[in-house]
């Protein structure tokens, strides 16, 4: 089973910056579209952000031009790099990655990792 670790969580003031990390073994990087869904307490998980190898990008309506995705290649990883972070972006943010054509149903999920954000 592919395995898909994500780091780089913690807690921060409103304002502040925190980049989340998605680590996938190297077959699965360099052919999979990978993204970032996050699940704030009590509600439902949510679609943040995405990658393709080919470099298209997506993000929710809410990002509002704060966060930045890439792929690091030396490394196989995939970066969420979030700023201007306000309260309403804590929650578990998970990476998940899948294959071309299917859903984020149909991928692969990491444990998790917990953004807070403090006002």
């Amino acid at each position: 089973q592919v395995q898909v670790v994500e780091s780089g969580g913690g807690t921060v003031q409103a304002g502040g910056s925190l980049r989340l990390s998605c680590a996938a073994p190297a077959e699965i990087f360099r052919t999979n579209i990978m993204g970032w869904y996050r699940q704030a307490p009590g509600k439902e998980r949510e679609f943040v952000a995405q990658m393709s190898r080919r470099g298209g990008r997506d993000f929710a309506g809410f990002v509002k031009g704060r966060f930045a995705i890439n792929m690091d290649d030396s490394k196989n990883t995939m970066n969420l790099q979030m700023n201007n972070l306000e309260p309403e972006d804590t929650g578990v943010y998970y990476c998940n990655v899948r294959p071309p054509g299917t859903t984020a149903i149909d991928g692969t999920w990491g444990q998790g990792v917990q953004v807070t954000v403090s006002s």
